[in-house]
């Protein structure tokens, strides 16, 4: 199965880097002898895997083979909680707004949808493509990519691809697949990640037998931990979400396993604002339930956790272990129970966009845990720094650091925040009161520094939250809820009062939601045009305090929609940003006037 008589040396980091920044050498054959091999990746995407409720710490391979010997990125998030639109803006580098796919199914999101925006010949495995890789995919792509519009047409940039396809997409039993530009077809009985596997194992042959000719990008997107969906169950036309299902083998695994029961699990007192703070707090039968869903979640998981160790183990035989990049993460996170949710995503608290994100490879320091902020938009830059393409000027996002040292010069440099946003509907999962909740629009930015972290969301409903999450990790103490009436003599960020902070945080988010490009990588700049701010610190300087107050467009929603609707989204900071008092007073630039 392995040729004995193929062995590649390993690429250094700097050799890569090198080859990205002398672009005239990009026309050089890769089986030239004295060209420097490009980079081949791996990426492993999982759909829900949280990074807060402990999940890798049951993967004891990825341990092995990803963390102790790649960097863990512990403040990675998505910018929008849920499939489709996240992965959208993983392989595009653009949020949700600007992407405008926001939902998993039509009209405002899913494969149709992306189609209709233009993406399927403008995106990232057709870009890899036109500088030479070869590109194969397997798993899940997209939501409502099905066995209906498969074809209509086929996803774009692939050389080899074996997508699964709705209705039976989470079916972990009862998954269809459909290869290149073949017919679906079904793998009744059969369980899902490990159809993935073989399928995946398949691909990487077929990448390695081309290997002379061009570098690979490889990626294996299985379902699990997602919960399961017979592909034709439900009521009503709502899908019935029950608990994952695991392989047979590990069926007994992790009998006695519980939800982490921190301080935010299934609360004495309602936490969150809008929907979320009317929640019950659940029963025994409930918590019981949420436990086996968990544990439920754990077993889904070792299959990946297998698929892992068996890419890892073929590339070593292979010999290109050392100089191929192993990327590991997930579209978007999970509660359970927590602010007495039942389990879900498709919020914008910590449980649901924290994410895992590993890289191992080439100059990627083993061992070592990051914690710069970084997103989703980040991704696609990154994976093309890497690989020696040029970026984008479009990108919102900006590329990750890998090295050490250039991680710990980010960690003075970067910036300290994500931009996350969600129109329409929060869906439970599982059998304890099924909801559909209206109404679950929102935009929200998450901060964190050295000096402080933060979570401010302002919902369609024109609720606002703000959360000091250094003293407050589990998101409780809603700082701006109506019934929080010490808030304004609370004092929060070194000393400073709420209202002062809220300023600040309701300013760049109103950048920040419906930034495009470089204006979402540096919000502040937009602010602070003299470029004399970068951070949130840097904003709360008292000198600033009468720009701030001055404050009188704010973020607030027109209506709820379940789509990005620009009617609905109030005040913009392309229209109403750039007068006064945001930009002017008497017509004079505001920061020539402080």
């Amino acid at each position: 199965m392995y040729p004995t008589n193929l062995v590649l040396g390993a690429i250094s980091l700097s050799a890569a880097l090198d080859f990205a920044v002398a672009q005239g050498q990009a026309q050089i054959p890769v089986s030239s002898h004295n060209a420097p091999r490009r980079p081949n990746v791996v990426f492993i995407l999982t759909d829900d895997q949280d990074a807060r409720l402990e999940s890798l710490q049951y993967m004891p391979l990825v341990k092995k083979h990803l963390i102790e010997h790649g960097t863990h990125f512990r403040k990675h998030y998505c910018t929008t909680a849920i499939c489709c639109p996240s992965r959208v803006t993983l392989w595009t580098g653009k949020t949700p707004h600007n992407t405008n796919v926001t939902d998993v199914n039509p009209p405002y999101g899913g494969y149709p949808k992306f189609v209709a925006q233009g993406f399927n010949d403008n995106y990232f495995p057709v870009w890899l493509q036109q500088s030479g890789y070869n590109t194969y995919y397997t798993g899940k792509l997209f939501n409502s990519h099905t066995v209906e519009n498969y074809n209509s047409p086929h996803p774009g940039g692939f050389t080899g691809s074996d997508f699964l396809l709705d209705p039976y997409t989470y079916d972990y039993l009862n998954g269809t697949f459909q290869r290149n530009d073949e017919e679906p077809r079904s793998y009744e009985g059969e369980y899902s990640t490990d159809v993935v596997a073989d399928k995946v194992y398949g691909f990487l042959d077929d990448a390695v037998a081309d290997l002379e000719n061009k570098p690979f990008f490889l990626t294996a997107a299985p379902v699990g931990p997602h919960s399961n969906v017979l592909g034709s169950s439900g009521t009503a036309g709502r899908p019935g979400f029950t608990e994952p299902i695991s392989a047979k083998r590990h069926q007994h695994l992790f009998e006695d396993v519980k939800v982490p029961r921190t301080e935010n699990f299934n609360p004495d007192s309602p936490s969150g604002a809008n929907w979320v703070l009317g929640l019950p707090q659940q029963n025994q039968s409930n918590l019981d339930y949420n436990d086996h869903y968990y544990r439920q979640r754990l077993r889904a998981l070792q299959a990946v956790d297998e698929l892992v160790d068996g890419l890892v183990s073929r590339l070593e035989e292979y010999g290109i272990l050392d100089s191929t990049y192993i990327v590991y993460s997930s579209d978007n996170g999970f509660h359970i129970g927590q602010h007495r949710m039942q389990p879900g995503k498709t919020c914008g608290y910590e449980e649901d966009i924290n994410v895992p994100l590993i890289v191992r490879g080439p100059g990627v320091a083993s061992n070592y845990t990051a914690e710069i902020v970084t997103s989703h938009t980040d991704l696609a830059p990154t994976f093309l720094e890497l690989l020696g393409i040029p970026l984008r000027a479009d990108f919102d996002g900006k590329s990750i650091p890998l090295t050490k040292s250039k991680i710990e010069t980010a960690e003075q440099e970067r910036r300290e925040h994500v931009g996350v946003e969600y129109w329409g509907l929060a869906i439970s999962e599982g059998i304890h009161q099924p909801l559909t909740r209206q109404h679950n629009t929102y935009k929200a930015i998450r901060l964190s520094s050295k000096e402080y972290s933060l979570y401010y969301s302002v919902w369609c409903t024109n609720e606002h939250e703000l959360y000091d999450m250094t003293v407050d990790p589990g998101q409780l103490h809603n700082l701006l809820a109506p019934s929080n009436t010490t808030s304004n003599n609370n004092t929060l960020v070194a000393g400073l009062p709420v209202a002062k902070v809220a300023s600040r945080l309701d300013a760049v988010l109103f950048v920040l939601k419906s930034c495009r490009g470089v204006t979402c990588r540096e919000p502040w700049e937009q602010l602070h045009p003299a470029g004399d701010v970068h951070t949130l610190a840097d904003a709360l300087d008292k000198k600033f305090d009468e720009f701030y107050e001055a404050q009188e467009t704010r973020i607030r929603y027109d209506f709820c929609a379940d789509g990005y609707i620009v009617d609905a989204e109030g005040p913009m900071w392309e229209t109403q940003g750039l007068t006064a008092p945001y930009y002017e007073r008497d017509g004079i630039s505001w920061d020539e006037w402080i």
